[in-house]
């Protein structure tokens, strides 16, 4: 076990050279495997972005530090000083983290879990671990005991790297096995100094490009998680059509790290493709979701940035709570602009327009500039959202202010992006294939929708040790099976439209999308925070509510109504200020209110089956912490379900006393 602590002395500098370098790629005859060792046929094409020679995570690395050795890499923040590592240095970093897993014993194709947040260290553990032959593991850091152990029993850990005192707690926590095996804690970056150049050098010329180096291991929202292998050229083939497709100028970008990296969307961004076009990444502050992340963008100004659909609904709550403590003139001039500029602007957007829209330029120099440079992306040339589906009513929000989020769409198992709306641009859809990919639809109803599939060289390995979740994720063709229902318009863009496994079947036996009614709910009412559907195997459907309220600074939710749900009561002359307040009176006015919202969604639904007949506001909104959500803001419902099935049965109950 290595807590992550870094060297400041640069290791001995090895000549560097991709002139030499020449592909190999393992023997083998299969699309995917499920074994540790085993190596996968690549999806090669004859031509185009799919036909480009494959290479190592090794090979990329060396690729930018020719080009960019001396250019900022990595830039972190200790003792309120900005420290910064070159891609010459933060090469040499990973080279010595490698001697030093060697030295521990890494044994190749085994694994190294990571365990903490995003810093400079976890980067150079990752890519030291790929240079040693190991298999790269992030474990989130809100992970149990028992799901880290889970892990590390998974991937055949060797050594698990930690960043602090309270992670390590955590591992030694869980039986005596971990203990037994890994009771040392090592000054790591030094460990390795004896390590000749020339034993690192034949493990990094061993690599082959169409083999394991990291796992991505999934949420686990039902059952254990699948590690998700990824070969090194779905890491690498990925980032470059990523940094092609961002039109991403060598050198030259700027991105902020603060997603988990454990999780694909952050790791192929903020590592690889960052790597790709020798960006430059500043690591956020660890309470980073929790309020400080605004205060980073604005003293970094990103030049690319990602945020999950929550992060945006966080940064638009807070603006509208600023907002509603305007003056009466900046509040009416603001009212204009959002309430006209949207549609105008969806319209230029998506459309590429070059004449300017009438009154922009006031717009933007009084609302649009301000509100940018305020956020920190007023150099931001993309604003991307992923991860988990983002409701119409944040994205027209963004669209008002002249930051148009364009959505990605994919899963671990295609190496983070499979469609990408950078380019072309559609309101709710997440773009057009990517360069070098597929995608088909299978099984399609009478309205277009049908289950979405993959192909491509993004198209991971396997799942490690799972050959039959393997086979229900990858058909006999090599085609991913995604479980997300979607449709194309007559431009070819993708609209998700559901996901197979949350599709809701009633008693009746209709097929109901959950997230369209939730997300209609949450639009009509601006107090309710979360809303999750109810209706599996049941008469009819009801509805799980959670009222907007404060996040403290550890990201839990509070018993004080936030700003914008005040404003909903104060509109509806309530004066509470507390969501048990709401509860246990159970408010006239705000219950009435809730109410009509409720049926004025109904009035829009296609069927009665399809419209809520009860519901229920529950104690506490939903966290990452209270287990309701995942890793990146997305509803575990299974978990959900068990967690307020009192409640849930309490509704069903009170309609069969009824009948």
């Amino acid at each position: 076990i290595c807590p992550c602590s870094r060297n400041t002395e640069e290791p001995k500098a090895v000549p560097l050279s991709t002139a030499h370098l020449a592909t190999n790629l393992a023997p083998a005859d299969q699309l995917w495997s499920t074994g540790r060792e085993q190596a996968v046929r690549l999806r090669m094409e004859e031509s185009g972005p799919g036909s480009k020679a494959p290479i190592t995570v090794h090979q990329m690395f060396l690729e930018t530090v020719e080009k960019y050795g001396n250019h900022p890499a990595l830039v972190s923040k200790k003792d309120g000083q900005w420290m910064t590592l070159t891609w010459n240095q933060y090469y040499e970093q990973c080279r010595a983290a490698a001697k030093s897993f060697l030295k521990l014993g890494l044994e190749r194709y085994h694994g190294v879990g990571i365990l903490g947040f995003n810093s400079a260290e976890w980067f150079i553990s990752d890519i030291g671990c790929i240079l040693a032959g190991g298999l790269a593991a992030g474990i989130y850091t809100t992970n149990s005991p028992e799901a880290c152990q889970y892990v590390a029993a998974n991937c055949e850990a060797n050594v698990l790297v930690v960043e602090n005192q309270k992670q390590l707690d955590k591992i030694l926590q869980v039986g005596s096995e971990l203990q037994q095996k890994a009771p040392f804690l090592y000054t790591f970056m030094k460990l390795g100094e004896d390590v000749p150049d020339e034993q690192l050098n034949a493990v990094i010329d061993s690599l082959r490009p169409n083999e394991c180096c990291t796992l991505i291991y999934t949420s686990g929202t039902t059952g254990n998680p699948k590690g998700v292998m990824l070969s090194h050229d779905n890491i690498t083939w990925t980032a470059h059509v990523g940094c092609t497709i961002l039109k991403a100028k060598g050198g030259e970008e700027i991105l902020v790290s603060y997603l988990p990296l454990s999780h694909v969307a952050a790791q192929m961004i903020d590592i690889w493709v960052c790597m790709g076009f020798a960006g430059t990444i500043y690591f956020a502050e660890p309470d980073a979701l929790k309020g400080s992340l605004v205060n980073t963008l604005k003293e970094v100004r990103p030049t690319c940035f990602l945020g999950v659909p929550r992060v945006w609904e966080k940064i638009e709550e807070k603006m509208k709570a600023v907002g509603a403590k305007a003056s009466p003139m900046k509040k009416r001039v603001a009212g204009f602009i959002l309430n006209n500029f949207d549609k105008i602007l969806v319209y230029f957007v998506c459309y590429r327009q070059n004449q300017v829209p009438w009154g922009f330029m006031l717009a933007n120099n009084l609302v649009f500039k301000k509100v940018r440079a305020a956020l920190g992306l007023d150099r931001c040339r993309i604003c991307c959202t992923g991860a988990a589906p983002i409701t119409k009513d944040t994205l027209d929000y963004f669209m008002s202010l002249n930051i148009p989020l364009k959505e990605l769409y994919g899963m671990s198992e295609s190496s983070g992006p499979h469609t990408i709306s950078i380019d072309e641009y559609r309101v709710t859809s997440c773009g057009k294939v990517m360069i070098g990919c597929k995608i088909k639809l299978v099984n399609l109803d009478a309205d277009g929708n049908g289950e979405i599939c993959f192909w491509g060289r993004n198209i991971f390995m396997g799942y490690l040790n799972m050959p039959d979740k393997t086979a229900e994720a990858l058909d006999e063709d090599g085609w991913l099976h995604t479980g997300d229902l979607g449709r194309y318009d007559e431009q070819d863009f993708l609209y998700i439209t559901g996901r197979i496994k949350e599709l809701i079947i009633t008693a009746g036996g209709e097929n109901i999308p959950p997230v369209p009614i939730e997300d209609a709910v949450k639009s009509e009412l601006p107090i309710i925070s979360n809303a999750m559907l109810i209706g599996d195997k049941l008469k009819f459907l009801s509805m799980l509510l959670t009222l907007k309220c404060v996040v403290d600074d550890n990201g839990e939710p509070t018993d004080e109504l936030n700003q914008e749900a005040l404003e909903f009561c104060r509109q509806h002359s309530v004066k509470a200020t507390k969501v048990s307040e709401i509860i246990a009176n159970k408010e006239p006015a705000i219950y009435s209110a809730i109410q009509a919202g409720i049926e004025r969604v109904n009035a829009r639904s296609t069927s009665n089956a399809q419209k809520i007949q009860k519901w229920v506001i529950v104690e506490q909104d939903f966290s990452v912490t209270g287990g309701e959500l995942g890793p990146t803001m997305k509803l575990r419902r299974p978990i959900v379900v068990k967690m307020y099935q009192e409640k849930i049965n309490e509704m069903y109950a009170v309609a069969a006393g009824k009948q």
